[in-house]
């Protein structure tokens, strides 16, 4: 559920003016104007996934979503404190810090499946450190050489596909609850969603 809210966040956002398909994306930012629309969303999936799970497994879905939803709005209210302006402006260590919080909860909902799925591989916790460890320094070094080299400007829709992509996984999470989905199915969806937002930007003009 947290993720389907940063997904969803994005998505419902009334500020929004770059969209990649607009026939999606011109509708759910309009309806951004209605506020916290996207906790209602994901509160009503997360109601419908439950009526579908077994009966003993009903509790556990919703208390796991809504666990989701507060620590979604917990990091996010956070967030929002910690860029309001002290004094005389904006705080910038402030404002620094509420972003790393809300970057490392989004960074551990990533990670929770994977290490879940070391422990399929080994026990060995001195090995999965090393592999999350080492994970985590290519997607720093891979986002720090795509901020100098200016990507997400060359690349005006990458942005959106990520965040397709991160809706899509937040679904397939819900719906492994109830059906097992491969994990190949997972990745494939993800990576075609952003080589085709790689692929559409420099051919779509803005706004369309």
């Amino acid at each position: 559920s947290f993720l389907m809210l940063v997904a969803l966040k994005y998505f419902f956002n009334h500020e929004k003016e770059i969209h990649w398909i607009k026939m999606i994306e011109g509708p759910l930012s309009a309806m951004g104007k209605l506020e916290a629309i996207e906790v209602g969303v994901v509160l009503a999936v997360i109601y419908g996934v439950s009526r579908w799970v077994p009966e003993a497994e009903t509790l556990s879905v919703i208390y796991s979503g809504i666990a989701g939803v507060l620590t979604f709005l917990a990091v996010e209210g956070l967030s929002v404190f910690l860029r309001v302006p002290a004094g005389h402006g904006l705080d910038a260590h402030r404002a620094s810090l509420g972003m790393f919080l809300y970057l490392e909860v989004l960074d551990a909902s990533f990670s929770f499946d994977g290490v879940v799925g070391a422990f399929a591989i080994t026990n060995n916790l001195l090995i999965i450190s090393l592999g999350l460890g080492i994970g985590a320094m290519f997607v720093r070094s891979l986002t720090i050489m795509m901020v100098e080299k200016g990507t997400l400007q060359a690349f005006r829709y990458l942005e959106h596909g990520a965040f397709y992509a991160v809706a899509a996984l937040s679904g397939i999470m819900f719906l492994n609850t109830i059906v097992h989905v491969p994990e190949i199915v997972t990745g494939f969806i993800g990576v075609t969603l952003i080589a085709l937002s790689i692929y559409a930007s420099p051919r779509i003009p803005t706004g369309s």
